[in-house]
């Protein structure tokens, strides 16, 4: 057999959309269930081309024929979060902003960021719980309807009188999109994954499903420990200083997972 470039890209490229469905299965907690899937297509190959079983295998190949249907059923999150890093991918971002004329964006990015790390900061030393979810790309006014909607400058206090214990909004999540916050006590879905620590909240969890449903920054601060945790694209990360949010925010640092 003769094996070129051309073979060797395609191995390749079948090897990387492995390991990035692995990465994305392992995240969402539903590995157990695409290793089951991988276990039945294998044993369907073993049944129906290796051993020849003709009555076993037109009944594996009836299964396999709505297979794509019943894929699509059980993963439809995972593929909606695929498609969405693929749309959002930094490639495809350089090129917007590379044809866009709005020349002044990175400037108006920048303004949310101070207010909002010092009011993280206060909340966390007094022990505020706090979720904060900024809007990246994807439109979030889906989830401002689940709250009441402002359309206010972001303010360090107005961002504390919020979260403040008493008020009849702290429990839910603030949106802040266009250096704007626009909606607050709203409500987030919330992240099935077995694999987070049991200390992790309904906050916590709440922050993880909307980095996992969306392209959005999520900024949880703890009630009951006083620390600032971030999540985006899936992952989280605890225990971040003041420095490290800044970066965060301003797009100079990754977040990486808390494992």
């Amino acid at each position: 057999m003769h094996f070129g470039i051309k073979d060797l890209i395609d191995v390749l490229l079948v090897a990387f959309f492995l390991y990035q469905t692995y990465k994305l299965m392992k995240s969402s907690g539903t590995l157990a269930i695409f290793s089951g899937v991988v276990s039945f297509i294998v044993v369907w190959i073993l049944i129906s081309q290796v051993l020849e079983m003709r009555l076993m295998g037109a009944i594996l190949d009836k299964f396999i024929s709505v297979g794509f249907v019943v894929l699509v059923i059980l993963f439809q999150d995972e593929i909606r979060r695929f498609l969405l890093a693929l749309g959002s991918h930094r490639g495809w971002k350089f090129l917007g902003k590379l044809f866009s004329k709005r020349g002044d964006e990175p400037e108006k990015e920048g303004k949310f960021v101070a207010p909002v790390v010092l009011a993280c900061m206060n909340m966390a030393r007094k022990k505020t719980g706090a979720l904060i979810v900024i809007q990246q790309d994807m439109d979030l006014t889906i989830y401002e309807h689940t709250g009441e909607m402002f359309n206010a400058d972001v303010n360090a206090r107005l961002i504390e009188n919020i979260f403040f214990k008493n008020s009849p909004l702290h429990d839910g999540a603030m949106i802040i999109a266009d250096n704007r916050i626009k909606a607050a006590g709203c409500i987030l879905p919330v992240a099935q994954n077995a694999t987070l620590p049991k200390d992790m909240g309904l906050r916590h969890r709440s922050g993880l499903g909307m980095a996992l449903e969306t392209d959005a920054l999520v900024i949880i601060v703890s009630e009951e420990r006083g620390k600032i945790s971030v999540a985006h694209e899936g992952k989280l990360s605890v225990n971040v200083t003041a420095e490290e949010l800044q970066q965060i925010l301003s797009g100079e640092r990754e977040v990486t997972n808390y494992c």
